[in-house]
């Protein structure tokens, strides 16, 4: 790692912020049937979360009431589940999935897909389009142990742009993360790096699972199995280069899935292991 990068990540990390919380609600269990979801988005206008299950599940998206109910399956017929691993939505209410769990960083056919509001009435929908992407910085598929970079479980739609943050897989992992940028367009396209940050050196309880912006823009909030963690007072897109504030859940499961209810009222979901998790729960930041 060059001198100044090092300097960079000296920055952000004299910046950290840590508060610690217990004010985790669970608001409902998820259905039975949804035993892998893997990230929510809300509409607000009716209160439904819709998700999604990663590799090995169904090409589907599940509509959710406010009280854990399953209230519609959504088939994308023209798309594959190789693996999906977050939804988001843009400001018009288009739903997009992430399918770009990487596990093994050989994957050459990272995408996502533009599933349009009108669709989602629908039992039987299509992808309106499939952006195709790559890491310009990978140069083997895969890389070396120490150099598996490139899986994602974490995205956002902003300002007709895509924000990606990078699931760290190395060997000797050390809680590096990437961010990369890639339009809201259809067609091929190669991802920007934007900049990089460190979570912590503990994969269990540093590596991020999902993302999500606030409504108005000005928070990012990264999730992991305990921890939420915040981007504010950032410039443009630079949302590592704001102040970051750490905050413990005091709650270990696997937490899969964020998003923002409102500007200050985060929805998680984890996967039900071992006889915990399996729900929905709201944060309150302070």
């Amino acid at each position: 790692m060059r001198k100044s990068v090092l300097v960079v990540v000296s920055i952000v990390l004299l910046a950290c912020q840590k508060q610690s919380s217990s004010n985790l609600k669970e608001l409902y269990s998820l259905p039975k049937k949804l035993k892998e979801v893997s990230g929510i988005s809300y509409f607000p206008e009716t209160n439904i979360l819709y998700t999604l299950e990663d590799s090995g599940n169904k090409n589907a998206i599940y509509a959710i009431d406010s009280k854990g109910k399953l209230a519609k399956t959504i088939t994308v017929s023209n798309a594959t589940n190789v693996d999906w691993e977050d939804i988001t939505k843009d400001k018009s209410g288009n739903i997009y999935i992430g399918d770009f769990g990487n596990n093994d960083n050989e994957r050459r056919d990272l995408c996502i897909y533009k599933v349009a509001k009108n669709q989602l009435s629908n039992d039987l929908a299509q992808a309106e389009y499939k952006i195709s992407f790559s890491y310009p910085e990978q140069k083997e598929f895969p890389p070396k142990k120490k150099e598996m970079f490139f899986d994602v479980e974490s995205f956002f739609e902003h300002s007709g742009y895509f924000y990606l943050f990078t699931k760290n897989r190395s060997k000797g992992f050390d809680g590096t993360a990437f961010i990369y940028k890639i339009k809201n367009a259809k067609g091929p396209q190669k991802a920007v790096k934007i900049g990089e940050f460190k979570t912590c050196n503990n994969y269990n309880h540093c590596v991020l699972t999902s993302a999500t912006i606030s409504p108005d823009g000005k928070k990012v909030a990264l999730l992991s199995h305990d921890k939420v963690l915040i981007f504010k007072d950032f410039k443009g897109d630079l949302f590592h280069k704001g102040t970051q504030t750490q905050i413990e859940l005091n709650h270990f499961s696997q937490k899969e899935a964020i998003v923002f209810k409102d500007n200050n009222t985060l929805l998680i979901a984890d996967e039900k292991a071992d006889k915990i998790g399996g729900n929905v729960y709201e944060f309150k930041l302070k």
